[in-house]
């Protein structure tokens, strides 16, 4: 069994024994080493679910057209920089600006599927021809470039059809590589995969995935600081796995005893009309946390979908209605047990438990917790590049 910890205190690489005399699993191991960009993960991504399909050869255009499919949900619903940002505020990662483009000519929808999103690269592709060429340039020889140790000669990175041929007989000679390219050039050129390799990652396609999430979500947190929760915005997650039922009792419960107007409306919200929805997307926040919870009217929810609220007047009406709903469960031992039931899936933040509904707080000091709390977080999904919502 050969075990690589692929960072230090990170990830170990596991793969079967059985191949670690006839294939170069150290150098496979060194796949992702030294990324310029985020794309190198998305490359090898692509290239290992291919495999696990059993396809044994493919051109630059389908694998680049798999990393649009893969990347796609993160930066349309989620807002993350593969690569960061430049200076001057442009995107710095080329799959991101594909994604982006794509976007703009096709207008799909951030949660759009796979079919979807290919059939619109394929309608687009003329479009689309020069955003995937610049991937081509160097990823797909320098994702190998562990392999090459083994060599005395100078790697010819200038050339694409030196580095084609230097790369054929690499694997002629010297180390059997998991894949070589063919003659054909930029977006046309083949992809061939050994066999070998293929039956080795199929056999371990789950570890070899985790090994390059785990190394994903690395670089997209160090280029995504603000963002939270960045390991769950990789792919679409269940809706099932969001809980929000306790707290929609307890807006229930108080609706009953007390008006509580649309933050947005100002109209009052009426019992089992109104939909609960996050003032800060959960797109962003990734929880579904009390004191970022408020009713509103369910027709305006598709409208507001995943945009901030303007935060001026709306953050001040979504406080009163907090404020409302705090009074009101310290006065009433039944509003009590149903807040008491969010405890479990909704009230996780230390500062919400320990200062925000802690008793005996003026309406003055709650406002001032909940802005000091909520502001810097709805500043980050800002300057993330979420729409800002001006009902």
């Amino acid at each position: 069994m050969a075990q690589f910890n692929t960072s230090q205190g990170g990830y170990t690489l596991t793969i079967k024994g059985k191949y670690e005399n006839t294939l170069d699993v150290e150098g496979f191991s060194q796949m992702m080493k030294d990324p310029s960009y985020c794309y190198k993960f998305y490359w090898l991504e692509a290239i290992v679910n291919l495999i696990s399909e059993g396809i044994k050869e493919t051109t630059f255009d389908a694998v680049i057209d798999e990393m649009i499919c893969n990347a796609w949900y993160s930066v349309r619903e989620f807002h993350i920089h593969l690569s960061g940002l430049q200076a001057d505020g442009l995107v710095r990662d080329g799959l991101e600006r594909v994604v982006l483009r794509l976007t703009e000519l096709s207008h799909l929808a951030a949660n759009a599927s796979k079919v979807e999103i290919k059939n619109a690269i394929a309608e687009h592709n003329t479009e689309l021809k020069i955003y995937k060429e610049q991937l081509t340039n160097m990823v797909p020889g320098r994702a190998l470039s562990g392999f090459f140790s083994k060599s005395n000669e100078t790697v010819p990175w200038g050339s694409v059809r030196r580095l084609t041929e230097y790369i054929r007989r690499i694997d002629v000679t010297l180390v059997k590589l998991p894949y070589t390219f063919g003659d054909s050039s930029k977006l046309k050129k083949e992809v061939y995969f050994n066999e070998d390799w293929m039956r080795m990652i199929q056999d371990n396609t789950v570890n070899i995935l985790g090994w390059i999430q785990y190394e994903k979500v690395k670089w997209l947190q160090n280029n995504n600081p603000e963002v939270p929760g960045l390991i769950y915005k990789l792919a679409p997650m269940d809706e099932k796995l969001r809980k929000m039922n306790h707290v929609r009792k307890l807006w229930e419960g108080i609706i009953l005893v007390h008006e509580i107007r649309d933050v947005f409306t100002r109209q009052p919200i009426e019992s089992k009309k109104y939909d609960v929805d996050h003032f800060i997307p959960w797109s962003f926040v990734m929880n579904d946390e009390l004191w970022n919870l408020m009713p509103m009217d369910s027709s305006l929810n598709s409208s507001k979908s995943n945009k901030l609220p303007k935060w001026n007047p709306f953050f001040t009406i979504f406080a009163e209605n907090q404020y409302s709903m705090y009074c009101l469960i310290h006065k009433k031992e039944k509003l009590h047990k149903l807040f008491e039931a969010c405890y479990r899936d909704n009230l996780h933040s230390i500062w919400a438990g320990q200062e925000l509904y802690r008793p005996g707080n003026s309406k003055e000091e709650f406002f001032n917790i909940l802005e000091k709390n909520m502001q810097p977080v709805y500043d980050s999904a800002k300057r993330q590049g979420y729409e800002i919502w001006n009902y």
